[in-house]
């Protein structure tokens, strides 16, 4: 039966009553749902997929709760083609609908490169995970992105003191970059690759693999080297504000793994950044 206008008004909202408590909550909203979305690559496709979504918002001491159901209405109209920019508008929506302050929204989803081997030039897709994380307040909107990059890496010690070879491993680099200019996330990708021991492929024939083997074997790199190496790259790009650089190696001689972590905001002064480091 349809009700009639008078007779949802009458409906009561709970969630907008009063609070006596007085306690505002930092961060209420609803996490991990999934929804479908289309992504714009760098090659000018769209990827259709599926990402999975946390949205919060802060709730005035005096609100009983948030509207819940609100959050999913963003989504659902947000379901085509999202980038950095309609990111943004998310983030700016969703604080207007539910009348607050500030909020977040992060965003995870795979993106698929499709890439060529080395020798055999054969094709194959690769797929990285990939996060906007963005936050909103009266001040505007400030988005990260973020990318999981598998790579290879091999020892340098192991290479010095083995007569037979050197120990390799998978590693996983992340990179959380604030832009101040548009970048392609294929293009961070890249940059992260390219300070491996070598980078990754879907598909290899026999001389790929030994391309790829050897080149990981004349290019040695421990974690710290990779953050390094990757800095040294982010700090002289001026599209780049701020990145944080993490890489673990998943290793293959040791029951751990190794791990090394590197930061830098471009605005923030300097002696702040090493109180920071060091605390």
């Amino acid at each position: 039966m349809n009700q009639t206008a008078e007779q949802i008004q009458a409906i009561p909202d709970i969630q907008s009553t009063p609070d006596a408590r007085r306690l505002a909550i930092d961060r209420v909203g609803i996490k991990d749902i999934r929804h479908p979305v289309v992504i714009r690559d760098r090659t000018g496709r769209d990827q259709h997929t599926v990402a999975r979504f946390n949205m919060y918002v802060r709730l005035p001491h005096h609100f009983k709760g948030t509207h819940m159901s609100r959050f999913v209405e963003i989504l659902n109209r947000h379901e085509y083609e999202i980038t950095v920019d309609t990111f943004r508008d998310m983030l700016v929506e969703m604080r207007r609908v539910l009348d607050v302050e500030s909020g977040a929204i992060e965003m995870s989803f795979p993106l698929f490169i499709s890439k060529a081997a080395p020798v055999s030039n054969v094709q194959s897709l690769m797929d990285y995970e990939v996060s906007f994380i963005g936050q909103v307040n009266k001040a505007g909107q400030e988005v990260i992105v973020r990318v999981v990059v598998p790579v290879t890496t091999l020892c340098p010690c192991s290479k010095k003191i083995s007569d037979y070879g050197a120990h390799n491993q998978r590693s996983h680099v992340t990179l959380e970059v604030r832009l101040r200019e548009f970048v392609w996330v294929e293009e961070l990708i890249g940059m992260v690759e390219e300070v491996a021991s070598c980078e990754l492929y879907g598909l290899l024939k026999r001389p790929d693999e030994k391309y790829v083997t050897e080149r990981a074997y004349e290019n040695p790199k421990f974690v710290e080297d990779i953050v390094r190496d990757l800095a040294v790259r982010l700090k002289k790009d001026p599209r780049i504000a701020a990145f944080k650089v993490e890489s673990e190696n998943f290793e293959s001689i040791h029951n751990h793994s190794a791990y090394a972590m590197l930061r830098h905001d471009k605005d923030r002064p300097k002696q702040e950044q090493t109180a920071d480091r060091g605390s």
